[in-house]
């Protein structure tokens, strides 16, 4: 429950977890949650505002009015087999839905909203999220009852992306569906998703009207550098300046700006409102701002999370105030935004720096590293469209500003710099599907330490390192490791066409600076399209342009790196127009490095109607190995982009509904969770169609010997006691055990070595039948607090667990997902017939990566999950040994099928 929002006595078994902001179609956002019985007089004022038309939709019959029995039933449910879950605005209730069980795992569903908010998408929102809860409670379809001639409930069904059968019945259309989630209703969620969070940001970065709360004369203040910054970027719209010690006299002005006591006070309709007051006045803001009509705001004021565990309680309620009335907050702790569209012209920061427009947008956590980026951007002449730096990232995030950018005609190339990820389920989902449209480069910091800024409030995660760099290779994304990186790929990502291969020609007047460039594409994977154009150190333009001609020509080259020093002072004029005429109208990428400048030289810009440099311009950078490393990351997103958008592959012999009646029957017998014994990891494996070598706990030689001859030998005795698997120094497993004398002298070594258990009642060896030779693998999944299921692959044994050697990817893994992971471990040769060896059978690993991705991503309560030796041989692959373990879900998912602002 949002702080402050409302306070009631909850009733027992009141899902809490139910709760959810949310954004509507229009961008606004409001409170979902369940109801309860103290929302009596809530409901009989809603539906005094309903209309007799809409009351007569969802009653069939003129239904003025509810009676005191009608508002008991309505406001009492169970919340499983009877949920009701109301839309809030402010005070107000403006939308309800809710299902009723009518036994066979099936519920008739209903909905009822006002007729003013009607047509903003609440119909959708509170069918997704009625669907997930009755998921949990066993319930598998919604039945409903619709007057035919209510096409807008008619459409809420059918446009939701399940599969519904319709009947008419008695003048009344009888509407049937699953609602287990589908590809296409996923797809649907996703693609409202994306339209209404876009809409929410666009209310932010585009405003007509602005008003400075906290505005001030005294030059040096916050207040006062925001509204100079405001006015002198050239906002076209009304600015408004308020501050509390102004006189209400009118015509009072701040800094030549309109100035009034309150945003209550403002005579015309405000948008955005950029807030700088004390930390503890700012609720108070909020409130004015939602008397106003105010649609968004960007809080610059700290005293938030950043200061302890007071500030994230005033933080908490200001989100939580704020989205209850309708709007978003970037912040607090802010920079604040930059639009530089015309007819906006926004510069909404504490920069006073206002970058030229462009094609690039950029979102920034930190503000005070939002400050020198924006001067780097400014010299190096990048064009920026959008800048939102949104300090502790309260309630607007990247995945926010990616679904805006995502549609925003203005932007081609987008920057993130990152210091946590909020929701990196739903980061990973929302830059992937950007990441096909629009090149996406991303910097994270912290990621050797794992750090997290004060003021952030994100889950902890305790994966390694490697998970954001394996994520973002998922995604699509650019990683790269200094802002200078971040901008060098930015650079040639505005202004040159993406190369179609890794065939790079180097023309150049340096042979110290060619031998540079070659050790560098040397270690980023690129290929030199035959022998370097060394020309002379003197070389003329005309040297230049036949060498060029021959390269743009050539079919072979895919990218051209061009190196002009010359020996004496020169302003390169002539060797700038020939590489300029030689590269235009190329679809071949040009990098350079052009009298060691940095950023696009003039005698290399294709103006364009803003006066900055237009696609086509050729950028330069300080040396070869920056310009190389740029061109390097591009080549490696173009790769990505080419690939075709694999499928997650269909395995009809999974048991999902067997392996969730499995996990809750043993989390009645465990309730706090347990680690699972051999065979109810057997069984849970089953359902998911892997199948485990059995192996047969021996306490004695004798039991042994037994065993084995029950095995009919050829088996192996293995150590269990984990502080002995995998000792270079001692051997845990005897192989190749023939018959009983094997059998006996392989006890008898064993037991010697690791001694005999001191508890007579559990076993220390197994015997197993032998497996076919392989190649051992692991497989596993966790369940991290942050980024939910994680599926890990790499080769058994110390040296990769000593070194990390692991590939890690997110679920649901496509099939070019899964075949990435198995080549992307340094040891992967290993499996390609290494050294002579025979290659094994990849499509085995592939397809136990595909199952085990599948059971973490449906078993919540599978917290961890090994495979933790598998032999994979010349055909198929044999599991030998798992470890599994299941607990209740204390922390859902951040990503569920429904839309909610996390």
């Amino acid at each position: 429950m949002t702080e402050g929002q409302y306070d009631q006595q909850l009733p027992e078994g009141y899902p809490a977890e139910y709760e959810a902001d949310v954004v509507l179609r229009d961008g606004a956002t409001a409170h979902l949650r369940p109801i309860t019985p103290a929302d009596a007089e809530l409901l009989v004022a809603f539906y005094a505002r309903v209309s007799e038309q809409s009351k007569y939709y969802r009653f069939f019959a003129p239904y003025p009015e509810l009676s005191p029995r009608d508002v008991a039933r309505f406001t009492q449910v169970d919340y499983r087999q009877r949920l009701a879950l109301i839309v809030t605005v402010g005070d107000e209730m403006i939308g309800v839905g809710r299902y009723e069980g009518t036994g066979r795992a099936t519920a008739e569903v209903a909905f009822l909203i006002e007729d003013a908010h009607q047509g903003r998408g609440l119909g959708q929102l509170l069918l997704e999220h009625l669907a997930q809860a009755a998921r949990e409670h066993g319930i598998h379809r919604f039945v409903a009852e619709v007057l035919p001639d209510n096409r807008k409930m008619i459409t809420v069904f059918t446009e939701a992306g399940y599969k519904v059968a319709r009947e008419f019945e008695d003048g009344v259309i009888m509407v049937e569906f699953d609602i287990a989630p589908t590809d296409t209703s996923f797809g649907v969620m996703q693609a409202r998703e994306q339209r209404s969070e876009a809409l929410s940001i666009a209310r932010l970065l585009t405003p007509q009207s602005v008003a400075v709360i906290g505005a001030s004369r005294r030059e040096g203040t916050i207040g006062n550098a925001l509204l100079r910054n405001v006015r002198d970027g050239g906002f076209p719209g009304r600015l408004y300046a308020v501050n509390t010690d102004t006189k209400a006299a009118p015509g009072t002005e701040i800094e030549g700006v309109p100035a009034y006591p309150t945003i209550r006070d403002v005579d015309g309709t405000v948008d955005l409102a950029v807030v700088a007051v004390k930390a503890e006045m700012v609720a108070d803001v909020v409130l004015d701002c939602a008397a106003k009509g105010v649609r968004g705001l960007v809080v610059v004021s700290s005293g938030f999370a950043e200061i302890g565990d007071e500030g994230r309680k005033r933080q908490r309620y200001l989100v939580g105030l704020a989205r209850s009335y309708g709007m978003r907050v970037i912040g607090p702790n802010a920079l604040g935004v930059i639009n530089t569209a015309s007819g906006v012209s926004l510069n909404a920061t504490l920069s006073p720096l206002m970058p030229s427009q462009g094609r690039v947008a950029f979102f920034c956590q930190s503000g005070a590293l939002g400050v020198p980026i924006l001067a780097d951007m400014v010299g190096r002449g990048l064009g920026l469209s959008s800048f939102v730096s949104a300090g502790n990232r309260a309630d607007v995030s990247g995945n926010d500003l990616m679904q805006y950018w995502y549609s925003d005609e203005a932007t081609e190339v987008v920057l993130l710099y990152l210091e946590s990820l909020g929701n990196p389920r739903k980061f990973s989902r929302v830059s992937r599907r950007l990441a096909r449209r629009k090149p996406v480069v991303a910097l994270k910091s912290g990621r050797a330490t794992q750090g997290v800024p004060v003021g952030q409030l994100v889950r902890r995660s305790q994966l390694p390192p490697a998970t954001i760099e394996s994520m973002f290779r998922q995604s699509g994304l650019i990683g790269v490791d200094t802002t200078g990186e971040l901008f060098d790929v930015a650079q040639l990502l505005a202004h040159q066409p993406l190369p179609k291969g890794r065939r790079v020609a180097i023309v150049s007047n340096s042979d110290a600076l060619t031998l540079l460039a070659l050790d560098t594409m040397a270690g980023c994977g690129l290929d030199v399209a035959g022998e370097p154009r060394n020309l002379r150190a003197d070389a003329t333009a005309s040297d230049f342009g036949l060498a060029l001609s021959e390269v743009f020509a050539d079919d072979r080259v895919h990218s051209v790196v061009v190196i002009y020093t010359p020996p004496v002072q020169s302003n390169g004029g002539e060797v700038a127009q020939v590489l300029a005429a030689a590269a235009a109208g190329s679809d071949k990428p040009v990098v350079s490095t052009f009298l060691a400048s940095r950023s696009v030289p003039e005698q290399l810009r294709v103006p364009d109607e803003h006066g900055g440099a237009a696609r086509g311009s050729i950028p330069s950078f300080l040396n070869p190995q920056y310009a190389v490393g740029a061109l390097a990351k591009a080549t490696q997103y173009a790769e990505w982009r080419r690939r075709s958008d694999s499928k997650i592959p269909d395995l009809p012999d999974i048991d999902t509904a067997g392996a969730e009646d499995f996990v809750a029957e043993f989390l009645q017998r465990y309730p706090s969770g347990a680690d699972l014994g051999d065979a109810d990891r057997h069984r849970l494996l089953s359902f998911y169609g892997i199948s485990v070598l059995p192996a047969f706990p021996v306490q004695s030689a004798d039991e042994a010997v037994a065993r084995a001859a029950d095995l009919g030998f050829e088996v192996i005795l293995k150590a269990t006691a984990e502080q002995w698997r995998m000792r270079p120094d001692l051997a845990d497993i005897w192989r190749h055990i023939h018959d009983e004398d094997d059998m006996r002298a392989a006890w008898a070594e064993m037991t010697e070595t690791f001694g005999v258990a001191a508890d007579p009642g559990r076993a220390q060896f197994v015997v197993q039948k032998m497996a076919p030779p392989g190649v051992p693998v692991v497989i596993s999944t966790i369940e991290d607090v942050s980024f939910g299921p994680v599926v890990s692959f790499g080769l058994s044994g110390v040296a990769t667990d000593l070194l990390g050697d692991r590939s890690y990817r997110m679920p649901p893994l496509t099939t070019r997902d899964a075949a990435e992971m198995v080549r992307e471990v340094k040891a992967a040769p290993l499996l390609y017939g290494y050294r002579g060896s025979d290659p094994v059978d990849i499509s085995a690993i592939e397809n136990l990566l595909h199952r085990v991705s599948r059971l973490t991503l449906d078993l919540e309560e599978v917290v961890r999950l090994d495979l933790r030796s598998v032999l994979v041989g010349a055909q198929g692959a044999t599991v030998l040994d798992t470890r599994v373990r299941i607990a209740p879900n204390e922390k859902p998912r951040q990503d569920a099928p429904a839309r909610r602002l996390t």
